[in-house]
């Protein structure tokens, strides 16, 4: 007796073209006709997260738009998170253009600490990119050695 081949079904409403679930989910029909039912679709959009999180290689634009409405982020938001704008963002989720390794790694860094850390990098990304705005004046001061320390000199930032 030959073995029932498994039915899959091509998870496309993730906005990604490469997720099949195995199970977790049923086919009912309706009046309007097929509708897929799936179990804990929170706990799956974790797992395909998780999964895109610690792939290798780069990320794809539409795995960007994915980590990105996961986190519940605008693209301007998280072009100022990753020190960019949003129009480099749109630019990565459509695909014209790569993100870049470090913007890479920070999204998924940032992916993990959100999701599953304690968000004290969350709070740094999201501070850093507040004080993007700002320009902060830097003040420097020349600290002259007394006569027993010597001749040296040292620049350091004033107080």
């Amino acid at each position: 007796m030959a073995a029932k081949a498994r039915k899959r079904y091509r998870y496309r409403e993730s906005g990604l073209d490469n997720v099949w679930l195995v199970n977790g989910f049923h086919t009912r029909t309706t009046s309007y006709g097929e509708a897929i039912a799936i179990e804990d679709v929170e706990g799956l959009y974790n797992a395909i997260a998780r999964s895109l999180v610690e792939k290798a290689g780069t990320l794809g634009g539409k795995e960007i738009r994915f980590l990105r409405k996961h986190l519940g982020l605008s693209q301007r938001t998280l072009g100022a998170v990753l020190g960019s704008n949003e129009e480099t963002v749109s630019n990565w989720e459509r695909g014209k253009s790569e993100i870049p390794p470090g913007a890479d790694r920070l999204l998924r860094a940032y992916w993990r600490e959100v999701k599953q850390g304690d968000a004290r990098l969350k709070d740094l990304v999201e501070r850093l990119a507040e004080l993007d705005d700002r320009i902060d004046e830097l003040e420097f001061r020349l600290r002259r050695a007394t006569e027993r320390e010597g001749l040296a000199k040292e620049w350091r930032l004033a107080a």
